[in-house]
C-alpha cells in the first residue's frame, strides 16, 4: 500500500533542483534539455535553479554543459543554445551502496539554492534512464536518504509486463507517497491531447456525437517515417507495443472515451480515465492485433540477427461500456512507414446516400503534431444548378487561436512536475488496468511479426482491422 507518513513535495514557488538521471541520454538530450529551454523562453523557471546532470562516467560541469548546448542546437532553438548556461551542474550517480558523487553535489546544490535566506527548495529527481534503472534508482534514494519531500518523475514503460509493474509500484510505494510520484507520457502533456476533452464538454457541437450512436469507429493513428538506430539497444528489448500501444495510444484512446468527470481537476480527470480504462476489453491476439518488422531492422547495430522485436503494431480495442460498446477503436503506429502523423478521427455513422447520391464521409478529426489541428469533414452541397453532392473539410488550426503561446509537451509537463499538478500524468490504477487489458498480447497466442517495406502503411493484413473503408490516413 502507498505510505500516508511521508511529507509531500514542498512548492516551486521558490528555488528548484532538478536532478537529471541518463543526463547524456538520448530522451534528455531530444526531450528534457530542449523542454527546459521552452520554459526559460516562457519565463517558467524559478529566478533560482539549477540543473544536475548524473550518470555512471565521471564527467565536468562543462562537459555537461556542452552536451547541453549540442542538443539544444539540433533539437531545440538553436540560436539560442546558450539559454542554461550558469544552470548545469555535473556529478557521478550514486548506487545502493555508494553515493558516488551525487549525494554530496545534492547537498551542496540545494545549500547554494537555499541561499542566506534558508529558502525551502523544491528537489525533483528526473529518471530519463531505461526502465531496467528504475528499481536500483529509487532503491539508491531511499539509502542515501534522499527521497523525503522530493518529486520523482518516471518515463515510460513503468514496468514492461502486469508481474514488473507491480512490482516496480510496490517499491516506489515504500519509497514515495503516491503525491511524489508522476509518471509521464508525454502525449497527455499535447496540447491537442487536452483539447480532447476541452472540445467535448464545452461544446455540444461534438460532445453530443461523442457516442456509439453517432460514431462508426474511432482511429488513433501514430505513424512514424523515423527508423530506430540512434536507440535499438532500448527499442529491441521493448517494441512497438510496448513502447507505444500500452503507453501512449492506450492513454490517447482513455482521453476519448472517458465519460463526464465530476470536475475538471487532476483526481476527477485521472478517475474519469482509470474508469474507461477498467472497459478496456483484454486485446484478442488472434483478431485484433497485427505485428509487422520492417526489412532491413535485424541489419540494424545493435538489433539481434533473429530479432523478433515489432516495429508496428495495429489493434483493434473494445471499450465495454454503455457510450461505447460495439465501436472499435483502431490504433496503429509504426516506424519507417509511409507518413508522420499523430491523429485521433472519429469515423461517424453517415447516410449510405441522399437524393440519390451517394453521401461523403463525415469525420471529426483532431491532429496531436505540433500546436495541433482540428477538421471537420462532412457532405455539402457541390456548387452549381444541380443538386449534386460533394465532399469539403474545414480546418482550424490551434496555433491561430489567440491570445496564445503553446508549450511543446515536455516543457508542458515539465512545468506541471514544478509546480505540483498531476492532472495530465498516469496513475498505478490506470496503468494496472491498461496492463490487464494488454496482458494478453504478452503471452503464447501474441503474433509473429509481418514484415514490411520501409515507406508503406505496414503489413497488408493490418488494412482488415478496419474495415472496408480501411485507416483515413492510408486514403489520404
Amino acid at each position: 500500500m502507498p505510505r500516508t507518513d511521508r511529507p509531500t513535495a514542498p512548492s516551486s514557488d521558490g528555488p528548484v533542483l532538478l536532478v537529471l538521471h541518463g543526463s547524456r541520454g538520448d530522451l534528455a538530450r531530444r526531450m528534457v534539455y530542449p523542454g527546459l529551454q521552452a520554459l526559460a523562453a516562457a519565463d517558467l523557471l524559478p529566478e533560482r535553479w539549477l540543473l544536475l546532470g548524473t550518470g555512471r562516467q565521471e564527467h565536468t560541469d562543462d562537459e555537461l554543459a556542452d552536451v547541453v548546448r549540442e542538443s539544444l542546437r539540433e533539437h531545440g532553438d538553436a540560436d539560442r543554445a546558450d539559454a542554461l548556461d550558469g544552470h548545469v551542474r555535473y556529478a557521478s550517480t550514486f548506487t545502493e551502496d555508494e553515493p558516488g558523487g551525487l549525494v554530496d553535489a545534492i547537498q551542496a546544490a540545494t545549500a547554494d539554492l537555499a541561499g542566506d535566506d534558508d529558502a525551502d527548495v523544491t528537489v525533483v529527481h528526473y529518471l530519463a534512464v531505461p526502465p531496467s534503472a528504475f528499481a536500483p534508482t529509487t532503491r539508491g534514494l531511499r539509502a542515501h536518504g534522499l527521497a523525503d519531500g522530493v518529486r520523482v518523475v518516471y518515463e515510460k514503460p513503468y514496468g514492461t509486463s502486469p508481474e514488473s509493474f507491480e512490482e516496480l509500484d510496490a517499491l516506489v510505494h515504500e519509497v514515495l507517497d503516491e503525491e511524489q510520484v508522476f509518471r509521464i507520457d508525454h502525449f497527455l502533456g499535447k496540447e491537442a491531447t487536452q483539447n480532447l476533452h476541452v472540445l467535448r464538454f464545452a461544446n455540444e457541437l461534438f460532445g453530443g456525437i461523442w457516442s456509439r450512436e453517432h460514431v462508426a469507429q474511432v482511429q488513433i493513428d501514430v505513424p512514424e517515417t523515423l527508423d530506430v538506430a540512434d536507440r535499438a539497444e532500448f527499442y529491441d528489448a521493448t517494441g512497438a507495443a510496448l513502447d507505444m500501444l500500452v503507453t501512449h495510444l492506450f492513454q490517447v484512446a482513455a482521453q476519448v472515451a472517458m465519460g463526464p468527470p465530476a470536475a475538471m481537476d487532476a483526481q476527477n480527470l485521472a478517475a474519469a480515465r482509470e474508469e474507461v480504462i477498467r472497459c478496456f476489453r483484454p486485446l484478442d491476439p488472434r483478431e485484433d492485433v497485427v505485428l509487422g518488422q520492417f526489412t532491413g531492422y535485424r541489419d540494424i547495430e545493435g538489433v539481434a540477427d533473429d530479432s523478433t522485436t515489432d516495429t508496428f503494431v495495429a489493434a483493434r480495442l473494445w471499450v465495454d461500456d454503455d457510450r461505447w460498446r460495439g465501436v472499435p477503436f483502431l490504433l496503429r503506429t509504426g516506424k519507417r512507414m509511409a507518413a508522420q502523423a499523430q491523429r485521433v478521427t472519429l469515423v461517424l455513422r453517415t447516410p449510405d446516400e441522399l437524393f440519390g447520391e451517394p453521401a461523403g464521409p463525415g469525420r471529426v478529426s483532431v491532429s496531436l503534431a505540433g500546436d495541433g489541428a482540428i477538421d471537420i469533414t462532412t457532405t455539402v452541397k457541390r456548387p452549381g444548378p444541380d443538386l449534386a453532392l460533394a465532399t469539403g473539410t474545414a480546418s482550424l488550426a490551434l496555433d491561430d487561436v489567440e491570445p496564445g503561446d503553446p508549450l511543446p509537451p515536455y516543457a508542458s509537463l515539465l512545468h506541471d512536475v514544478l509546480v505540483g499538478d498531476r492532472t495530465l500524468f498516469t496513475s498505478p490504477d490506470g496503468l494496472r488496468a491498461a496492463f490487464a487489458a494488454f496482458a494478453p498480447l504478452l503471452g503464447p497466442d501474441r503474433p509473429e511479426p509481418e514484415p514490411y517495406e520501409p515507406g508503406t502503411w505496414g503489413p497488408a493484413r493490418a488494412d482488415a482491422l478496419a474495415g472496408p473503408d480501411g485507416w483515413v490516413l492510408t486514403r489520404s
